[in-house]
């Protein structure tokens, strides 16, 4: 990435497929992969541009470039606000949340947690033991963050329950930013939670374990409403059937790999989805954690299910790195 005669950012692709496929909250993406500067510092270096893309996605009008004015000039920009459009693609619809869910409570949710950061909730996740949480590889890019925590035990994001200081996240190790493979990250907690009815740890599957196309899975989330940084307040859910995997590997052909790590949900005509916000939080079949939720194209789009990580694939190495 560099910049052209003209003066504009040029096209940078790796992060094109971040924003155009993922259902990240990932202005924090943007932070660790690509910046390696505190989202909140100043200056910011987010500059957004439109143009028309020559390719199966002709209907795009999305370019984003990052550049560090560090490096180019040696100093920086004036404080300003960063101008990068918060999910203003066709690809990532705003109705946002979880599309065509209801509102849940935590008591039905109890192993649902928020990832919180100086700026509030920004992905799911789920209790896996006192000391444990499962979340996906995207929202946790950094090993030690002293700013991040998870809320536990309550159905807002905002308040209630408990805010518990993360102490560790571990990605896993074949995690693979440019296809969102093995798309796992295990977050460590400074201290044991107190469960109770309203807190407890999910069941996890066992190594290899499958889901049966057709299942009846459930999908629970906070997620986005009208921008990438105003989320839903109260706790949603809806219920998805598991996707043949052949099925959605047709699906994505022309927009993105689907692999034996990930899991597939959702109807033909769409309408019911995770979307953005609503990544790294629990898919059960259940009481039983069968995936993360992780990526798709849109949100609850026609002929497109949401893909979600699909945790027996890595049931071994959460046992290993946690002991759980």
């Amino acid at each position: 990435m560099g910049i052209a005669p003209s003066g504009n950012l040029l096209t940078c692709p790796i992060l094109n497929r971040f924003i155009l496929f993922r259902k990240l909250q990932q202005l924090w993406f943007i932070e660790k992969q690509l910046i390696g500067v505190p989202m909140l510092s100043k200056p910011q270096f987010c500059i957004y541009a439109s143009t028309k893309r020559n390719s199966a996605m002709a209907s795009l009008f999305t370019v984003l470039a990052v550049a560090s004015v560090l490096a180019i000039s040696g100093q920086a920009l004036p404080n300003r606000p960063h101008s990068l459009r918060p999910w203003s693609n066709p690809f990532l619809r705003s109705s946002g949340r979880i599309v065509g869910g209801y509102e849940v409570d935590i008591a039905d949710v109890p192993f649902q947690v928020s990832l919180q950061h100086d700026f509030g909730h920004f992905c799911g996740g789920s209790i896996i033991s006192r000391k444990w949480a499962l979340t996906a590889a995207h929202c946790a890019a950094s090993s030690e963050d002293p700013r991040m925590s998870l809320r536990v035990g309550s159905s807002l994001h905002s308040q209630g329950g408990q805010l518990v200081p993360v102490k560790r996240v571990v990605q896993h190790p074949e995690y693979d930013y440019s296809n969102v493979d093995y798309d796992f990250a295990l977050l460590e907690l400074t201290e044991e939670l107190e469960l109770n009815e309203d807190l407890y740890a999910v069941e996890l599957p066992k190594q290899d374990e499958p889901v049966q196309d057709g299942s009846c899975l459930q999908v629970s989330g906070w997620g986005n409403t009208q921008s990438a940084l105003e989320t839903g307040a109260e706790l949603r859910a809806a219920y998805v059937p598991a996707v043949n995997q052949e099925k959605c590997v047709e699906a994505y052909a022309s927009f993105g790999e689907i692999t034996p790590r990930m899991l597939c949900a959702g109807f033909d005509k769409g309408g019911k989805d995770a979307c953005q916000g609503d990544s790294g939080g629990p898919l059960v079949e259940g009481s039983k954690l069968v995936g993360v939720v992780s990526w798709g194209k849109g949100c609850a789009e026609e002929g497109y299910p949401g893909v979600y990580s699909r945790v027996a694939t890595v049931r071994e190495w959460i046992r290993e790195t946690s002991g759980v």
